[in-house]
């Protein structure tokens, strides 16, 4: 029998629907619907039996193709047999997509990685969960070869990150592979794209885009009175928050989370443990110390908090939105101006004031080979060296008259 599906909205409905209203598919691809993620519900009759149950999912196609497999099966929560085509599942319990995902996130995270780096794993086994629900994949031991194909073929990364992201799989893949929860590398096949090893040049701002910068700040003004289209934050609050980028090379994630009493020390600003687990300091002019305090005495120790939120990725979010203002009033750049050129342009700067590439590598958290490979053309002396040593390779070469060509 036929189960009819439809979403039942809860009391905490995000799109603000009435508690308890059901909507269908076809209501909610009118124009102008609010969508949410109640979960969709399936009802109908099993062995003369009426029930309505949770399908746990929000999206449409993956709830469907799940009340299909109940429909297939006969019975609630039925999942159908393997299809003979599909390779001999591995023997054991079988394991679900979702304990899976799970599992290898837990593993991730017992390695200490960084905050960033655990933010990213996260973001690909909830693109590979989605895949799966759309798919109507319940266990791991369902995918196929086909099945990372299409995955594959579905990212629309860049071409280092589809590099990366594809790393990620095959890690998760061979994680599963050791446990016996899949009977062969599904990914082995996959290759990432061409060009992908190719050094991404560093673009930093130039200092006339920097002037143009902080002349966007002071055209934007004070912060606007309360009223419609207030706006809480002014020019000087962003020139604060880019001079500490600018003379710390700070990511824009650690910017926003900026907590006086823990980063500064005198004219020193506190950046990492070094490899060798002594502190690392960059130091900055007492003109900006000075702004600093001024702002902490307005705002407490965490000098960049927006809001009341504790979530760093929303709070990175809208300065993100602030700079992005900014950048507009600036005018147009030679490559998108994004806050994490402020970073690069801290490079840039050291890099031609002579300052040795270990140090600035130091201060940094890269390796030399690594600089060089970005920042080379900033290094000034290396320039200096490679033109003295061509001067000195084509010294006793012959050289020919400069000839007026006539006509």
């Amino acid at each position: 029998m036929a189960l009819h599906v439809y979403r039942r909205h809860r009391r905490d409905c995000k799109a603000g629907h009435p508690e308890d209203s059901l909507s269908s598919e076809f209501e909610e691809r009118r124009k102008g619907w609010r969508r949410c993620d109640c979960p969709i519900t399936a009802s109908g009759t099993f062995n003369k039996r009426y029930r309505r149950q949770s399908t746990g999912q929000w999206e449409w196609e993956a709830a469907k193709a799940l009340v299909a497999q109940w429909e297939q099966g006969g019975e609630w929560g039925a999942v159908p047999a393997a299809s003979p085509m599909l390779p001999d599942a591995p023997s054991g319990p079988r394991i679900s997509v979702t304990e899976a995902t799970v599992a290898f996130l837990d593993k991730i995270r017992s390695r200490a990685l960084a905050r960033a780096t655990n933010h990213k794993y996260e973001t690909f086994v909830r693109q590979l969960c989605l895949f799966a629900n759309h798919k109507g994949i319940l266990f791991i031991d369902q995918f196929t070869i086909c099945d990372m194909d299409a995955f594959y073929a579905g990212w629309r990364d860049a071409k280092r990150a589809r590099a990366r992201k594809l790393d990620k799989l095959k890690t998760f893949v061979e994680f599963c592979l050791r446990r016996k929860w899949i009977a062969e590398d599904i990914v082995a096949d996959l290759e990432p794209p061409e060009g992908h090893s190719v050094a991404a040049n560093k673009t930093p701002f130039m200092d006339d885009e920097l002037d143009r910068i902080f002349a966007a700040c002071d055209k934007l003004g004070p912060p606007t009175p309360p009223g419609r289209g207030q706006r809480l934050w002014g020019g000087e609050d962003a020139k604060d928050f880019i001079y500490v980028m600018l003379y710390t090379g700070l990511r824009i994630g650690d910017v926003v989370s900026f907590d006086v009493s823990k980063r500064l020390n005198g004219n020193n600003i506190f950046l990492r443990m070094h490899k060798t687990r002594k502190e690392l300091y960059s130091w900055i002019p007492h003109w900006l110390v000075n702004r600093i305090m001024e702002r902490r005495q307005r705002v407490g120790n965490l000098i960049f908090r927006v809001g009341k939120t504790d979530s760093l990725e929303r709070q990175t979010q809208v300065w993100r939105i602030r700079l992005g203002k900014i950048f507009s009033l600036a005018g147009e750049f030679s490559e998108p101006p994004v806050p994490h050129r402020m970073r690069h342009t801290f490079v840039r700067i050291l890099l031609e004031r002579g300052v040795a590439v270990g140090d600035v590598a130091e201060l940094v958290g890269d390796t030399e080979r690594t600089l060089l490979k970005h920042y080379g053309k900033w290094v000034t002396s290396r320039q200096a060296r490679l033109s003295a040593i061509l001067q000195d390779a084509f010294a006793d070469r012959p050289k020919g008259n400069v000839i007026a060509i006539r006509g």
